[in-house]
Order: C-alpha cells, then structure tokens, then sequence
C-alpha cells in the first residue's frame, strides 16, 4: 500500500533541471503524491515511452515504477526492474533498499539480506534504521535468528514499534533466549493489547507449558489501554478475567479496577451502569477517590450542567486539596464563575486556587482570567495592580503580551490621559510585533489619532540561495516520485541544522523549491529571534511565505477575498504542509474534512472528490477559498469568519447573539473555547501581518474594532 507522500514538487526552471519529454511528467508525479489508482500504469507506460526514446529519467522511471509495483504487492515486477538497474550514486541506497523489498516478498531471504547488509553499511541516516530492521527481519525469515538477533535487538531500541519487538521476540526464542523472549510476548500483550500482534502475543503466551498467567497489574494495564484504544468492550472482558482469576486482592486493587470498570462503561455511555464503580472506587487511597471526584465533575462540564460542575470541582478541591490530580479543581470552579458572568465570585476563587496551589503550573492563567472578571467588573486599578503581578512573576509567560495589552487599556478606560497610554500601545507593538495584542494596539492608536508604527519596519526579504549539498539527495529523491523517501531525507538534514545563518541558507533554498512546510518549521525553531526580536526581514520571509502563490492569489481574486486571509487560515491550520491530516481526518493546506468538501462540491457543482483529492495544493485551496468567501459573506469580520472556520457558524451565531456590543479585544477573550480563542487572534494577527507587509501602497494595519451584525441566512456547515 503507497504511504500519502509530502507534497515535494519538481520546479525545473527553479531548480535547473531540464527533462525530456519522456521523464517523469507532472501528470505522473502528483498521482503517485496522491496514490492515485492509475499511477502505477502511467508510470509503466512512461517507463515504455522513455526507454524506447533513449531519455536520461529512464532509471529514476525504473527505480519509481518498481517502487510503485511493490506497493501493489507485484515483487516479481519490481525485482525484474531492479535487478539490473543502474541508478545515479545519490539514489543508490534506495534502489539497494527496494531490491531487497522485492527480493523478500519474493521470499529470497538471503538476497533481501544481502541487499539490505550494503544499504545498512552505507545509507544515509534517514534510511539506515529502516535498513537494520529489514536485514534482521530477512535473517529471521532465512532461518538465521541468531544472525538475525543483533540487529534486531538495534533496530528494536531505535524504533520500539510492535512489529519489531515481535520479530525480536521470535529470534530470541529461536536461540534459547527464552526469558527475554517471553519478556517481548508480555510487552506487546500488555502496551498494545490492541495491535495484532499484541493480540498474537498473547494467543502465543497461552499456548506456552507452563501457561503465562497475566498478574493483576497486566491485566489492569490491558484493560486500560483497550479503553484508551476505543475498544471498551475488550477493556471489561479483561477486567472480568481479573475477577474470574481472583487476582484482585484488597481494597486499594478493588478500588483500582473499578475505576478502569467505570471508564470503559463511561466510554460506551453507559453512565448510570457507571455509578457503583465510581462509588467503590472511592474507597481506594485518596489519590485515586480523588480522581473519582475530578472524572464526576468533569462529565458534569461535558452536560453542560455548569453550575453541577462548578459545584463538584470545588468540592473536590477542598476535600483533596494536596492530591496532584485536583490541582485544577479551583481554577475551573473560577473559570466557571467566569463564564457564568459571576465576576466577584470568580475573583474570589481564582484567588483561593493561588493559595492553595502556590506553585501550580496555572497560575499565570488563573492571573489573567481574575483580571478579565475585574476588567468586566470595570474596576481598572485592580485590573493593572493584578497584571502588573502576572508581568512580575512570570515575565517569560506567554500571557505578557495581552498583560501588558490590557494594562494599558485598562489605564485609558480609566481615563489615562492619552499621551500617557499611546507609548505603551507603541511599546506592545515593538516587542510582540506578531500578535494579535500588537494588531489592537495598532487600532487603539488610530482611535487616540495617532498614526501606529509598523510591526516590521521592512518587507519580507527573499534571498537567493543555491541548494545546500546535503539536500541533493532530497532532490534527487524527489525527481524520482520517492516522496516518502525524499521527505524523511529532508526531515534528517534538516534536523542536524543548529545555526541560524545556516537555517537562512536552508530555509530560502526550501522555499525556492517550494517547500514552504520544512522552511517555515525550520524558521520557527531557530529564527524566532531574528524575525520578533531582531526583525530580519530575511527571517521574517520565511514565517509569513506567500505559500502557493498562484493558487491562492487567483482562488482569492475569484472569490473576492483578501488573499492575505487565506494565507493566515493555512499558516494556522497546516504551516503550509499539503500532506498534513488530523486526528479528525481534516486534509491538506486548510484542513478540510471530506463531508465538508463534498458540500462545497456540490455547491460549484463539482464532482465530490475523492479524499486523497484534498491533499492537493490547488483543489484544497480552492475549495477552501470558496468556504472563507461564504463566511466571509455571512460574518463581515476577519475574527468572525476565523472563528466560525474553526468553531462551526452557529457556535459564533451563539457568541455574537449573547453580546454583539462587545468590542473586537473583548468578544475574542470571552470566546468560551480555549482553542477557538488562540486560534482567532493568530489568524487575525497573520491576516494583518500579510496585509501590512505585501500590499502595494499604505494599509491600514489593523481591524475593525466594532463587530458587525451577521447576516440571518447563508453557509452554515
């Protein structure tokens, strides 16, 4: 089965490159990125084409039709093609790799070692531990396991997944090593009771004279982690046998199962069937009854029954006030506080959370959000005495910059005079020049009349590199079709690289290449500094790419949207990386979920794509472009349209609905959802960025900070 590729594209004119007309076509290339199902035939009969014409791709042809063949279970074709192949020195290791893939699922063990033996003497870190396994695993096929054991014993340490460990346990039995082999059957069936090799160890474990009996600790272990698997009825026939064996002796080991009977019974909803083992768990050690307490309040928050919960997370608090688990107890009565519009209440509880939790992880948090009921309070003074305590005591958080934001505005709506508060706004923009707390600066200053100096004084500037020589087998990889292969090479090199000069030199080659997802990464772990604090606008250029630039600019001119906004909504959802997925299944530049895109079809009157389709750069974008003009139309704003992205539109139809009065800077930090809020403000803050630094003439730097009424009708999936 192909592995989804990371988009890598061939840009011939960007990269010198001149192919014939029978090298790989684009055609062929973003099938195989795509898995495409007739890839693997256009692949052959390009292959055909090129070698009759005598063209110089006929071995990157070979080397990716052969890989394309093995993917599709034909060894026998993908061995005829590498047997004899001659491939450039670059991608030799990869055709000695996928000879001996051929070679082993052709079950010629010895020749797959062979193979396998030269790429691990010789292949470059991205590959080697790929190699080491696969020699061992051909070892252990050719009926070798001692020659097989060290390397799979190396293998196993580098990479620790179930196959590995299960191949190791299978050698280590082979040669007597029986302790460690049973060792290997135990790990697999107690940390991966779920993966098939998890479920053979223990059919192997059975079958074993004397018969392996689980203790009570594996079994709960098991049945823990079939919950955590989503395989709850597994979970409670694992905890069945804890009774059926007896293996359950006292009350702190009752009390233990019966928690893990309580989750897997919550995880089929089953609440009321829960409560008894909830109650009996509560007999256990206090760490444990008071985890009991935290998992009743927390399902009661997941009800929405707020009042419920806030009532419970205090309760469980007070009652466990030194067990790590309720540390949060206090902060989330408070929050609730907050959110329920009782503001002295909350006040009041985030304090008692800062006494009794004096060194919690928190308490910046709990800082800020007894500020924001103060500010919703209108008691200014306690809103600067209170952030003036969170600057002080955690200068490094995170929350300085929206601290610092909100202190000043809390002197103006006190009546501050304004030549008093304009260098403060001014101060927030030079030291946060990215966020969002510099974009409302920027529109408070406009407001005072003052013209707001730019967040970066220079345009972003892009250098032109020449591809650094630790890339050329990336790229060669990539001329190949070998797009799994090319991006674990990028992936390696780039993560030797520790200087940021050096990461300059990568990051502009990557982004000439078109390889905006490894650049901006890159860039974020060694040119933050340079790009917020020096203002480089080399480094800046490497954070805020015009990413796709063709697509993305005539989607947005079709559309009638500010290209500037999509830009900001794909720098959140995917750093410019097309092969990203999600836990949820949302694909590709702007994170789109399948229904979502069929509904969008439908509405251009397309064909509903297929899955895979959405991992392509120009198909995500435009149906992405499509959906943000659609929001854009109902909602107005910028933080409405982000917001309803992320949320859906009828949670911020909700939101606006509860208090449309609200300004900009306040609506965004009642937003009830702690992921839509830092969503909305990075994407406001990119969409400005975008918009200060790559528009032609004056711009205005900011948004409006009154929020529109949205429109009654329109998109609302």
């Amino acid at each position: 089965m192909l592995h989804r590729a990371p988009h890598l594209p061939v840009l011939a004119g960007l990269l010198g490159v001149t192919l014939s007309a029978h090298a790989q076509s684009d055609g062929l290339l973003e099938a195989v990125r795509l898995h495409a199902p007739d890839a693997r035939a256009t692949a052959d009969a390009e292959l055909a084409a090129c070698l009759k014409a005598g063209c110089e791709a006929a071995p990157r042809l070979t080397l990716l039709a052969a890989y394309l063949a093995l993917s599709d279970g034909d060894a026998a074709r993908a061995w005829t093609l590498l047997e004899d192949a001659t491939v450039p020195d670059a991608l030799e290791p990869w055709h000695r790799y996928y000879l001996g893939e051929a070679a082993f699922y052709r079950r010629d063990y010895a020749h797959a070692a062979k193979a396998f033996a030269q790429v691990a003497a010789r292949a470059p870190a991205s590959l080697r531990n790929r190699a080491v396994a696969r020699l061992g695993e051909s070892w252990l096929w050719a009926g070798q396991p001692a020659t097989a054991l060290p390397f799979l014993e190396e293998a196993t340490t580098a990479l620790g997944t179930p196959e590995l460990y299960f191949q190791r346990a299978r050698a280590r039995e082979a040669v007597g090593k029986h302790d460690g082999a049973r060792a290997d059957w135990v790990l697999l069936a107690v940390k991966f009771p779920a993966h098939p090799y998890g479920e053979e160890a223990v059919a192997i474990l059975s079958a074993q004279k004397p018969r392996y009996r689980f203790s009570f600790e594996e079994r709960l272990a098991r049945a823990e982690a079939l919950v955590n698997a989503a395989a709850p009825e597994r979970a409670l026939a694992e905890l069945e046998a804890i009774d059926r064996e007896k293996l359950a002796r006292g009350a702190t080991a009752r009390a233990r199962q019966a928690r893990v009977h309580a989750l897997a019974l919550l995880a089929q909803r089953h609440e009321q069937e829960a409560e008894p083992f909830l109650d009996a768990a509560t007999k256990g050690p206090r760490a444990l009854a008071a985890e009991v307490a935290m998992i009743r309040a927390r399902r009661a928050l997941r009800r929405n029954d707020r009042q419920r919960a806030r009532e419970l997370f205090a309760a469980a608090a007070t009652k466990y006030p030194k067990e790590r688990v309720t540390e949060d107890g206090l902060y989330l009565a408070a929050w609730i506080d907050l959110q329920e519009d009782r503001y002295a209440d909350a006040v009041k509880t985030f304090d008692a959370f800062a006494r009794q939790r004096p060194r919690s992880r928190k308490l910046d948090e709990a800082l800020w959000f007894k500020a924001l009921a103060q500010l919703r309070m209108k008691d200014y003074p306690a809103v600067r005495d209170t952030l003036g305590m969170l600057q002080a005591r955690f200068p490094r958080s995170s929350l300085v910059p929206q601290a610092k934001y909100w202190a000043t505005r809390a002197a103006q709506l006190a009546g501050e005079k304004p030549e008093l508060v304009a260098p403060e706004y001014e101060a927030v923009i030079d030291a946060f020049p990215g966020s969002f707390y510099a974009v409302l600066s920027q529109a408070r200053l406009e407001e005072l009349g003052r013209k707001p100096p730019p967040a970066f004084p220079q345009r972003p500037t892009t250098l032109e590199k020449e591809l650094p020589k630790e890339l050329l087998c990336a790229l060669a990889l990539t001329r190949a079709g070998l797009f799994r292969d090319a991006h674990d090479e990028v992936e390696a090199q780039l993560s030797r690289v520790r200087d940021p000069q050096d990461a300059l030199v990568y990051g502009h080659a990557l982004q000439q290449l078109g390889q905006y997802g490894p650049a901006y990464a890159l860039a974020a772990r060694l040119l933050w500094g340079s790009a917020f604090g020096e203002k480089k606008p080399e480094a800046v250029a490497l954070l805020y790419p015009r990413a796709f630039r063709t697509a993305v600019e005539r989607e947005a001119e079709r559309q009638r949207i500010s290209a500037s906004l999509v830009w900001a909504i794909m720098r959140r959802e995917s750093a410019f990386r097309p092969e990203v997925a999600s836990p949820a299944d949302a694909r590709g530049l702007m994170q789109l979920i399948p229904p979502t895109a069929k509904a969008i079809a439908r509405a251009l009157g397309d064909d509903a794509p297929a899955p895979d389709a959405l991992f392509a750069p120009e198909v995500n974008i435009r149906y992405a472009t499509w959906y943000l003009a659609q929001l854009k139309e109902r909602f107005g704003h910028p933080a409405l349209v982000a917001a309803a992205y992320n949320a859906g539109p009828a949670a911020v139809l909700r939101w606006v609905k509860a208090d449309r009065t609200l300004p900009l800077d306040l609506f965004v930090e009642l937003i009830p959802f702690k992921e839509t809020r830092g969503y909305v403000k990075q994407v406001v803050a990119d969409y400005c960025l975008y918009q200060q630094m790559y528009a032609e003439g004056d711009v205005k730097p900011s948004v409006a900070m009154t929020l529109p009424e949205p429109k009654a009708e329109g998109v609302d999936f």
